[in-house]
């Protein structure tokens, strides 16, 4: 189960980094879909990780990351390119 945990943190890394690497370098709006869903998988999967080591500021950061991606798909009226 450990070594599960630490996986899902690693996923959760290279999915929030890569989506604001993508981002910052113009392949990737922050209104798209692909963008918002990165952060969403990746913020619940930190959540998994930090809650296992009981990270609780990082925990409720991660919450709170989740709730924004929630937040922004729910804003969505309209469909959005994915790039």
């Amino acid at each position: 189960m450990n070594n599960f945990i630490e996986i899902i943190g690693w996923i959760g890394a290279v999915l929030i980094v890569g989506a604001y690497f993508f981002n910052i370098n113009g392949k990737l709006k922050s209104s798209s879909i692909v963008y918002i869903i990165s952060n969403l998988l990746g913020g619940i999967f930190f959540t998994l990780n930090t809650f296992v080591h009981k990270a609780y500021p990082s925990m409720i950061v991660n919450i709170i990351w989740v709730i924004i991606a929630i937040a922004a798909i729910l804003k969505k009226d309209k469909p959005v390119p994915l790039n």
